[in-house]
């Protein structure tokens, strides 16, 4: 056994029912809620849900679906994957993630991001030009609020705060908060200052590739005397009974969302061959049980780290599909993975 932690990470991704029609947006967070029971029920650690405002994915409020897992759950570990604090108020995300704590009786965590998408900007009447600035001032003022004693603190993108006190409180003394990071050394840095456990996102290339930001992280936390956590990172990834079978599901539903999203962004479609090499050599965990172990199992000895969590929807996969996913991830993956560490 390790002392590793694994989980599976969604955006809420709107799925397909066995005849190929899309299900509601409605039936596809409770898709979401049975799928988290299930994963409970096979001992996986955690899982993560990310905050999206787009029409592809049902999940703009992780917490909420959060708390909605936490009445049908007893182990597994409930986090956002991310939620971006930029457009939000630091203040009310604490106090959701402390209610899901306390749902949970001690499960919730936060998973706080700057946001690859921007759709949560302009919704909530945010400025793109303010984008560091909002996340600087933000983390700093959600990581007074860690300490849960009251805040005196100002700054330029909300009002200031003097002594304030805010509930509820943790029954821990202290959420459970970690730094989704997509490859920018200041944001690894910036999560070293304050002693917070770093997330990467590793979602295209050869995973050792983001070995110096984890040296980089360690090595910040040493001169700046904070602690450096175990780190983790997240990837996409499908698993089936086949190696075939896992790619016939996943391909072309992937290439469709990462087109829709490459089309905005300036990205050039996608080649089946990229997808191949992908699959390879670089961040798509997609095979058999087997294929997929080893392939997890490599990464984190590679780079060290301390947790892995698997994002195992991608556009509009059969929900059956998804469950058999979640099944082979928790019954065959994990037990392999951990033998190979």
């Amino acid at each position: 056994m390790t002392d590793h932690i694994f989980g599976l990470d969604t955006f809420g991704d709107v799925p397909e029912d066995d005849r190929g029609t899309l299900l509601s947006h409605g039936a596809a967070i409770r898709q979401v809620v049975d799928e988290a029971v299930l994963a409970d029920e096979l001992g996986v650690d955690v899982i993560a849900l990310g905050e999206h405002h787009r029409p592809e994915y049902a999940i703009s409020t992780p917490e909420t679906v959060l708390a909605g897992i936490a009445g049908r759950t007893s182990t597994i570990r409930l986090a956002s994957g991310v939620t971006v604090l930029s457009s939000d108020d630091p203040v009310r995300v604490f106090q959701r993630f402390a209610t899901v704590d306390a749902l949970s009786n001690g499960r919730a965590e936060v998973i706080l991001g700057r946001g690859s998408f921007t759709e949560s900007f302009p919704l909530f009447g945010y400025d793109l030009a303010d984008y560091d600035k909002l996340f600087e001032e933000k983390i700093e003022l959600f990581v007074r609020l860690l300490d849960e004693k009251p805040v005196t603190w100002s700054g330029t993108t909300r009002a200031p705060l003097v002594d304030a006190d805010v509930y509820p409180k943790t029954d821990s003394g202290r959420l459970t908060t970690w730094v989704g990071v997509g490859g920018s050394p200041q944001s690894v840095v910036r999560t070293a200052r304050y002693g917070l456990p770093l997330m990467l996102a590793i979602i295209g290339g050869a995973p050792e590739r983001f070995t110096p930001y984890v040296d980089l992280y360690r090595r910040a936390a040493e001169q700046l005397g904070t602690a450096a956590h175990p780190v983790g990172m997240h990837s996409p990834g499908f698993v089936a009974d086949t190696d075939e079978q896992a790619r016939e599901l996943f391909y072309p539903r992937y290439k469709v969302m990462r087109d829709r999203i490459g089309a905005l962004r300036g990205w050039p479609p996608l080649r089946e061959q990229e997808f191949d090499h992908e699959v390879e050599h670089g961040s798509l965990y997609i095979g058999s049980p087997e294929t997929v172990a080893r392939k997890m199992a490599r990464a984190i000895k590679a780079l060290g780290v301390g947790r892995f969590d698997m994002i195992y929807t991608a556009g509009s996969m059969p929900a059956s599909a998804r469950l058999r996913n979640v099944e082979l991830f928790g019954t065959k993956v994990l037990p392999m993975v951990k033998d190979m560490l």
